[in-house]
């Protein structure tokens, strides 16, 4: 059976708030009874959790994060990016998502409750926004990696989603194509709209579809266009995985790509380069935005001010065989 503070008190005469005091050599405790708490731990064994002994110093060490998703594709590369800062860093991390909705919402606030961490990352899960407002006006330090919207009472770390539409349209219009579909995320994300805005800055377009950033969403938007007869000689896709659906329509329905139909996609997960073809698409920086807001946070904990503005990491367009 595991020992106890309660075990070491007892033993030792004293109580639990004694023995807390000098394992966190926190308030003063006589030199004796001190001498006499540590040589009962000693033989009992008894191993205090970190986390209790950094909370009792005011500090856990260790950094949360809430995420809506690990299934998200780039996510993977974003996570090690704070993983590798906490780490180096010599904190712990929690990670939270909130697959099942208001049940994962409420273990995190219990967690918040406890200070279990010390500031909290977070990629915005859908409709905690306000809930995550009120945590950081009572205290809890936060940075936002922010895909969805503009929240300027939060630090973030955004990435130039403007500049990366107008990359892809750039590209485009050099190539020749000037019949472009636009396949958008879901349009109230701030991500979607900087994208089709900074398209549309170079190329205007009117041909624009709402997708969901999935496969099926982006293929079944081009078999719909396609069965309608509507002309168009390129694809701009708002993520690499409706992009792939995209090409997989065009292949089935006969169209060559590029040279029928050119394809640019968004984000450069692993798969843009195992597509067929490969797809030249708009990289954005995943690792190094998580590595970017672990050290905004970390620095934060450390007494540093938080910067005024958004961190912002350029996008890159990375060209493939699919729009060369």
């Amino acid at each position: 059976m595991r020992v106890t503070i309660a075990d070491v008190a007892r033993e030792a005469g004293v109580s639990k708030t004694t023995v807390s005091r000098v394992i966190n050599t926190k308030g003063e405790v006589d030199r004796t009874t001190a001498a006499r708490v540590r040589e009962v731990i000693a033989q009992l064994g008894y191993v205090p959790s970190s986390g209790a002994v950094g909370l009792a110093r005011g500090s856990s060490r260790t950094v949360g994060m809430l995420v809506p998703s690990l299934t998200w594709p780039w996510m993977g590369e974003l996570l090690q990016g704070v993983v590798d800062t906490v780490e180096a860093a010599d904190y712990g991390l929690l990670l939270f998502t909130c697959n099942r909705g208001a049940e994962s919402v409420q273990r995190f606030t219990s967690q918040v409750s406890a200070r279990a961490f010390d500031g909290l990352v977070v990629v915005e899960p859908e409709n905690t926004l306000g809930h995550l407002t009120e945590l950081h006006r009572d205290g809890l330090p936060i940075v936002l990696i922010d895909d969805r919207g503009h929240h300027p009472e939060f630090p973030s770390v955004v990435t130039t989603n403007h500049e990366g539409g107008a990359s892809a349209a750039r590209h485009l219009l050099a190539a020749g194509r000037t019949r472009p579909l636009v396949l958008t995320g879901p349009q109230h994300f701030g991500c979607v709209r900087d994208r089709l805005n900074g398209f549309r800055s170079v190329l205007p377009t009117d041909l624009v579809v709402e997708g969901d950033f999935t496969e099926r969403g982006g293929r079944l938007a081009v078999e719909e266009l396609l069965a309608r007869d509507v002309t168009f000689d390129s694809v701009f896709a708002h993520n690499d995985i409706s992009a792939a659906g995209v090409l997989r329509a065009l292949r089935a329905a006969g169209r060559r790509v590029p040279d029928d139909i050119a394809v640019v996609g968004f984000d450069d997960i692993p798969m843009a380069e195992h597509t067929e073809p490969p797809l030249t698409t708009v990289r954005q920086p995943t690792r190094r935005m998580g590595e970017t807001a672990a050290r905004m946070l970390l620095s934060h904990l450390g007494g540093m001010p938080v910067p005024d503005g958004p961190a912002v990491l350029p996008t890159e367009l990375v060209v493939r065989h699919s729009a060369p």
